[in-house]
Parts: structure tokens; sequence; C-alpha cells
């Protein structure tokens, strides 16, 4: 099997930008819960959007190319993307929740 390098890179160009705008539309979508009195729409329209864009420049990558290689790269970048903010996003840094009295 020979990889398209070229192809690699022309996906992961095109991932990177993408999954940011991801993870920070999930951050500014959780925020936005948090406040809100109606957290399920908020959260649900967020993630409609969000997972939408993925998909539509998941599909062009994939169409531009004559191979799997360019949505190769778009799902390292992604997934990338994901390990930089799943370590960004550690405990220590997210403010605390105070809890709820009840049941």
């Amino acid at each position: 099997m020979v990889v398209d390098w070229q192809a690699v890179l022309l996906g992961f160009s095109f991932g990177v930008p993408v999954s940011v705008l991801f993870f920070v539309g999930l951050a500014w979508g959780m925020r936005l819960a948090l406040r809100s009195a109606r957290p399920g729409v908020l959260l649900l329209l967020s993630s409609l959007c969000r997972i939408a864009v993925l998909l539509a420049v998941g599909f062009w990558v994939n169409a531009s190319g004559d191979n799997a290689w360019p949505l190769a790269g778009c799902a390292l970048a992604f997934f990338l993307v994901r390990l930089v903010a799943v370590r960004w996003a550690q405990p220590a840094r997210i403010p605390a929740i105070p809890e709820q009295g009840g049941a």
C-alpha cells in the first residue's frame, strides 16, 4: 500500500481549522447551555450545526481526491485537535459547578 502524503496533508490542512471550530463551538455551546433555562435545545442545535459543518467538509475533502487519503488526513487532524482540546480542558481549568440539593 502506497500512502499519498500530499493527499493526507491536504486533508490535514482542511481538518485542523474545521476541528478547532468544532471544539470551540462545543465549548461555547456548553457555556451557553450552563446559563440557559433550556440547555437541551441549545446543546441539540449546537451539535447539529457542528456535526453538519464537520461532515460537509469531510465529504468535500473526500470528493476532492481520487482515494481516501484526504479523508484520512482530515480524521487524523480531528483526533489530534481532540487530544489537545481534552488536555487543555483539564479539571483544574474548569470552574466548579455548585452542587444542587435534592433527592
